[in-house]
This record gives C-alpha cells, structure tokens and sequence, in this order.
C-alpha cells in the first residue's frame, strides 16, 4: 500500500518560508586523524532549508539522513576535520531537498583538548566551544557556499588601571622608607604590581569561501595569547606562580584582547580572501564590580589589514 505523501501537498496560505528544519539535534561527531586517535565533539545541530510557496511540508527525515552520511564520512577520514562537516551536510542537503534553493546548517560543540601546564608539564583537559556553520545557495546547479569556523576560551586578565593605581601607591610607600628612585624603578621593573583580575571569555568566528582552510587549533591558539595569560584546570605551586606572575606582567583590558586578536588574525590568516568577515568578542566577568566588561569587532580581513598597517606606520 502506498502511503500518503502530505508533505508534497498544497498548503492553504500559499508563501515561500526562509528557513523550514530542524533544531537541538544531539550527535556525538568522530572526526578521523592519520596516525592518531579520533578527535571526539560533543555537538549540537540546527538544520534548516528554505520551502516553496507550492509545499505544504519539508520531508525533515532527510536532514538526519544527511547529518547521519557525513557523520560517518567524518569517522572514515573522509571529511577532513570539524571545519569540514557543516559545508559537507549544507551542500548534500540542496542534493536531498530538490526542491530547495538555499540550506544553512549550524553546529555548537564541545571540545576536549589535552594540555600540558606551563611549569610542571602536568597534563590536564580543558572545554573548547567550537561554533561552525555553513550557507549553501543552490545558484542554477554549481554550490556557492559560505562557512564559518570558530571558538570560544576562558583566560584571565588583570585591569591595567588598577595596577597603575597600585604602582604609584608602592613607590611611594617605598619613597617613605628612604629607598633610592633608582632602586624603586629596578624593583617596580621586576615585579608586577597588583592588580584586580577577570575570568575572560574570547569568542573569535571566522567566515569565508568554501575552498579556504581555517585551522580550528589556530583559533583557539590565537584567543588564548590575546589575554593577559592562559588558564588551566590543574596547577601545581610552580604553576599557579607562573600564571599569575604572566597575568599581572601583560595587564590587559577588554577592548586590548579584542584589539590583540585582531592582530593576529591579519599575521595568521593573511593568505584569505579580502572579502572573510572576522567577528571578534570579548567578555570579561569582573571581580571587583557586580557587573561584565565587553568589547567586539566585526569586520572583513581586509578593513582590518588595512587599519592595522595604517595605524602601526
């Protein structure tokens, strides 16, 4: 007996529908690596398709049909790393949704990286958000496809203002013991003055064309060195020394940590289309006030190129 295709009836209001799909759609993804052991995401899916006026419904079992091949594509190498999986899915879409001009697929993962700590090389795991996604518009048979990568870190940083506050404080409890200026200056050169610190969380999102290659752990590596000093999830006494020694020794603001990663996206990325938008966020739980710091940029590579190079002659 041949079921009833209702889906592929006419609807009762005739209008097209931007984005028709489905969302929180929980998958654990296993991405291959030669030589090494899988890398393992913890993901969460929204999948969307744009609906003709003629269509009562989107057949929404195809979508998981498509997450489930590339998801086993991934397992198999043959996606080439997380970057790779929301391009994959956005552009089989358009092949199972014939009817369909543009797919959007956007996926929120968590991450675990091994890390080793700054002075006992203690190994430890810390969480990554990872943020991917992908637009695919049909255009007449050949894809145009636009893709996202991009991550959110914790690290901490140390107010500048307040450590400037405290530096003119030391000298001149130092003044008022009779210590010379020259040994003053020596001292405040040396040591780090103290200083209020946040729980930083840098956000850095990346979107281009289909054929670039944006290494996610080169995102991650550029968000952790844009704060005052990295974090860990276990510290040793040398550890929690050093940390907090770097913190206080690159005392930054929030709208410094944007600035910085900024910086070096231009040094790292160079080699992408003038036209990738870089989005760039910085959030700051502040220690000392009941409220958070933000700052952010949105901008194409090539404004920042060309601020950068313009601001540093």
């Amino acid at each position: 007996m041949e079921l009833p295709d209702t889906q592929s009836t006419q609807p009762e209001v005739r209008i097209n529908l931007t984005r028709v799909g489905v969302k929180n759609v929980k998958k654990l993804v296993e991405v291959a690596r030669p030589g090494k052991r899988p890398v393992i995401f913890i993901s969460t899916f929204d999948v969307y398709v744009d609906l003709p006026s003629s269509l009562k419904g989107a057949n929404l079992s195809r979508n998981f049909e498509v997450i489930d091949e590339v998801l086993q594509q991934a397992i198999e190498g043959q996606v080439s790393g997380i970057e790779e999986v929301c391009n994959a899915v956005a552009r089989k879409l358009l092949d199972h949704h014939e009817y369909a001009d543009r797919t959007e697929v956007m996926m929120k993962s968590l991450y675990m990286v091994k890390r080793e700590t700054p002075v006992s090389q203690t190994e430890c795991h810390e969480v990554v958000e990872v943020h991917a996604s992908a637009v695919a518009d049909r255009n007449n048979g050949t894809p145009i496809v636009r893709r996202m990568i991009g991550a959110e870190v914790t690290g901490i940083t140390a107010c500048p203002c307040a450590q400037n506050i405290m530096k003119e404080l030391a000298s001149a409890k130092l003044r008022n013991l009779e210590i010379s200026e020259e040994k003053i200056q020596e001292f405040l050169a040396e040591i780090p003055m103290a200083t209020h610190n946040q729980r930083g969380r840098g956000f850095l999102l990346i979107e281009t064309d289909d054929d670039q290659r944006v290494e996610l752990e080169t995102i991650i590596t550029i968000l952790k060195d844009s704060m005052s000093a990295r974090i860990y999830e276990l510290l040793k006494r040398g550890d929690e020394s050093h940390v907090v020694f770097s913190a206080h020794s690159n005392a930054r603001f929030v709208e410094d940590c944007v600035r910085e990663m900024a910086k070096h996206v231009v040094n790292k990325f160079s080699y992408l289309p003038g036209d990738s938008v870089i989005t760039i966020k910085q959030t700051n739980e502040e220690s000392i006030h009941q409220h958070d710091a933000y700052a952010e940029r949105k901008a194409t590579i090539a404004e920042l190129k060309s601020e950068i190079g313009a601001n540093n002659l």
